[in-house]
């Protein structure tokens, strides 16, 4: 069991994500998302919870 509370990881990559993105616009989303999943211990429905988010979000700015 994990001290976390559900889903905390999750936010964690996805802040740290958005992070990496600011200061490296250049880099590779999917590239990023797999290094978001193994820092954080992402199961891969979390990794395509991830891609759908981002993206969804980049297409809306």
């Amino acid at each position: 069991m994990s001290i976390l509370p559900e889903g905390e990881q999750l936010r964690k990559a996805v802040k740290w994500i958005s992070d990496q993105r600011s200061e490296q616009p250049g880099a590779a989303l999917f590239s990023l998302i797999e290094k978001a999943c193994l820092k954080f211990d992402l199961t891969p429905k979390d990794g395509e919870f991830l891609m759908r988010h981002i993206t969804e979000q980049d297409a809306k700015s």
